[in-house]
């Protein structure tokens, strides 16, 4: 009896709330608001525009081993992003579940710079479903994504998540069409605030904000909130030499907190993000 409960809580309820949150612990802790600010490796899954603001190589690891402490929502993302004159290239793959129940990704991305401040992006993803005894199957959807730089300090971002509305085994919207628009606003050359519009298909609009503060050179502090579902998110970012460590935890209304965790190691970036993106595309503040 537990088997099949277990089943039934993989196959509705959980992979709506850990396997399709975009990945990264710095947008966890900003509750996803980042989709206008899009300035790391991850970016390739949340919003792969914003690769192009990177001309450097990066690669990044993000793992939660036992989300709200079971084990059976183990998840993790991998993610590699190399520029080249013509755009910006990332791989990536996602693993979610466990032996009874496993979800599995392999998503390619694109992205192209225009003049420094157009940026536009699409990302091939390939996802697999397996089900221990019954077998696996797969489909193919596609990302497409945009970001503007409205002023020097000023974004404006958007992502159509499944453009083409790929589905599973005649589940309709098993991976569901997302929406999502949003601006970030540097109110500092150190300190962004966040805000962003998403919205799933099949459920109400979701209001997600989010505060990124680098309070000293190597120790950033992150805020963020939403609703639907309503939740409280919170981390860390230490930033030394070629690696980020990023923490962060959020609350869920039914499951309560867990923890997240990632690492990013960045191959040619010498000072901070913000200024290594600002020094890149020629931002004068």
């Amino acid at each position: 009896m537990r088997l099949i409960f277990t089943l039934i809580f993989f196959l509705g309820f959980s992979t709506s709330i850990i396997s399709q949150f975009n990945p990264g612990a710095k947008q966890i802790s900003l509750a996803n608001s980042d989709v206008a600010l899009a300035n790391d490796v991850f970016t390739l899954f949340n919003n792969p525009s914003g690769l192009a603001q990177l001309n450097w190589r990066e690669v990044g690891v993000y793992y939660s081993p036992a989300p709200f402490g079971l084990t059976e929502l183990a998840n993790g993302y991998v993610a590699y992003h190399e520029p080249f004159s013509f755009g910006s290239l990332a791989i990536g793959g996602m693993t979610y579940g466990f032996d009874l129940y496993r979800e599995s990704k392999v998503i390619l991305g694109y992205s192209y710079n225009y003049d420094n401040k157009f940026f536009a992006g699409v990302s091939f993803n390939y996802h697999n479903y397996s089900i221990q005894n019954y077998g696996s199957t797969g489909t193919i959807y596609f990302n497409l994504g945009g970001l503007v730089y409205l002023l020097n300090e000023l974004r404006w971002g958007f992502l159509v998540n499944n453009i083409n509305r790929a589905t599973i085994a005649d589940i309709d919207d098993q991976i569901p069409m997302v929406l999502a628009t949003g601006f970030s606003f540097d109110i500092l050359n150190n300190f962004s605030l966040n805000a962003a519009l998403e919205k799933d298909i099949r459920y109400s609009p979701s209001v997600q904000f989010g505060v990124d503060y680098e309070i000293i050179e190597y120790l950033a502090l992150r805020l963020g909130g939403s609703n639907q579902p309503s939740r409280f998110t919170a981390g860390v970012g230490i930033n030394y030499s070629i690696f980020s460590l990023d923490y962060a935890f959020f609350s869920h209304p039914d499951l309560g907190m867990t923890h997240q965790a990632g690492v990013i190691l960045s191959f040619g970036k010498e000072g901070s993000r913000s200024e290594e993106i600002r020094k890149y595309l020629q931002i004068d503040k």
